[in-house]
């Protein structure tokens, strides 16, 4: 191929989907109430202050102008879908006008998911549906997902199994979401083998995103980067071998007067930092030599259980990492998302769609909701191409940002103030302290 005809064939390629002049998905919550009190929800936070409502037709028709154009439909928030009277009557509709081969689905805790409702849903086109199970023991389940029962979901499960045949869907796809805590790890495996043979297609894992201190003591995964980790590991074999015990290296840094074998680790130290700063990496020194490296293995050996489970039972599923990419990527903004409160409000991702407080990082990141208009005020298309909301998007896809969860000054006051303004880069986005983009936290999408 020439240079002239490869340049032609760059230009006549469709752009990437998040600088197209549409939206590819939209994330639409139909409401933000809720009738359980799970313990690890944003909402049981205490400074959630936000004010509850559902989605209204009139708000539903202002978002159609960007449907003929998009690849998914995610109707859930930080509610219960299946509260919304008019859930089926925004499915219709979003059917009609979406291109054949996109999908419409939602999550749900399954509790109003009687025969009938399964009935309507598939009827009027639902394509996807997940439902939330948080364990396999029933005193597990009820424990954290206060106000429900593993029954429950196994009555939600049979009557989408039944819906499908009476409705003649057997494309409807049923899945399952299974939230990571230190409580419910061992449950992971048997829970997706009890619901593969009550009919679920695929399973979503994540971790807990921690909205209050006291949850840390049961996050499974680690803020250190898979990258960092594994220079670490490398050096500290390189150093064992010649007897060099870098994890005193703290304990005499700051020495005035050091042994010759005090020198050595202080130099093996400087050499792993310096290996670091060629590659790129972000190095927490004192959270890698703290690292519960037991408690990783043992995330990890429960997450190879379920690999195989998955496989035996033809699950498709979906594992997050059990410590962060050093490579980041947002796949809400990078996949053309576009996210819709339940009053109009257009936000760019999950991370910024409420305000709340965060722990994620190990230390309190006050969130605020990030607003680029409302569809009841302005046209959805013409909010997706304001100024404001494009530069965003295309600034996020440089990921030029800082690592906050590796940085020796978090949290500082740039990231903990209560409206954030920039960060140490003169960013005006706050994905440097996000770890959605690091593959900790997944949700259908």
């Amino acid at each position: 191929m020439s240079i002239q005809s490869s340049a032609a064939l760059q230009w006549d390629s469709p752009p990437v989907p998040a600088l197209r002049e549409y939206p590819s998905r939209l994330f639409v919550e139909t409401t933000s109430r809720c009738n359980l009190s799970c313990v690890m929800c944003m909402k049981q936070n205490p400074d959630h202050t936000a004010c509850d409502g559902d989605l209204d037709l009139q708000t539903f028709t202002a978002l159609e102008p960007a449907f003929h154009n998009l690849e998914a439909l995610v109707l859930n928030g930080v509610g219960e879908p299946l509260l919304n009277p008019n859930l089926e009557q925004f499915i219709t509709r979003a059917k009609k006008l979406m291109p054949t081969d996109s999908w419409v689905g939602f999550q749900t805790n399954g509790l109003l998911l009687t025969n009938m409702r399964a009935v309507t849903l598939l009827d009027a086109g639902l394509d996807r549906i997940c439902l939330s199970m948080d364990g396999v023991d029933a005193t597990t389940f009820g424990a954290i997902r206060a106000g429900s029962q593993l029954l429950d979901l196994e009555w939600a499960l049979k009557a989408l199994a039944s819906a499908k045949g009476v409705c003649s869907r057997p494309d409807l796809q049923i899945g399952v979401e299974y939230v990571v805590m230190r409580d419910n790890l061992e449950q992971l495996p048997a829970a997706l083998e009890w619901a593969a043979e009550r009919g679920a297609d695929f399973a979503i894992v994540s971790h807990l995103h921690p909205f209050d201190e006291p949850h840390l003591n049961q996050c499974a995964y680690d803020i250190c980067t898979d990258e960092a980790l594994l220079l670490f590991q490398t050096w500290k074999s390189k150093a064992d071998i010649v007897g060099v015990d870098i994890l005193r290296y703290f304990e005499i840094l700051w020495k005035y007067s050091k042994s010759p074998d005090e020198q050595r680790i202080v130099d093996f130290v400087e050499a792993i930092k310096s290996d670091a700063q060629d590659r790129g990496i972000a190095l927490d020194l004192k959270r890698l030599f703290n690292m519960d490296y037991t408690r990783l293995e043992e995330t990890l050996a429960v997450f190879d259980r379920a690999t195989e489970i998955a496989g035996r039972t033809g699950l498709d599923l979906r594992l997050p990492e059990i410590v962060r990419r050093e490579r980041r990527g947002c796949n809400f903004v990078e996949q053309g998302g576009a996210f819709i409160s339940w009053d109009g409000r257009m936000h760019p991702c999950y991370h910024l769609w409420h305000q709340c407080r965060s722990f994620a990082n190990g230390w309190l990141h006050p969130v605020q909701s990030r607003i680029f208009g409302s569809v009841a005020e302005s046209g959805v298309l013409e909010i997706w191409n304001s100024k404001e909301f494009r530069t965003y998007r295309e600034n996020v896809q440089r990921h030029d940002y800082p690592v906050c969860s590796s940085c020796n000054c978090s949290p500082c006051d740039l990231v903990q103030k209560d409206t954030f303004a920039q960060d140490c880069y003169a960013n005006a986005e706050p994905c440097g302290s996000c770890l959605w983009s690091s593959g900790v936290f997944r949700c259908l999408d």
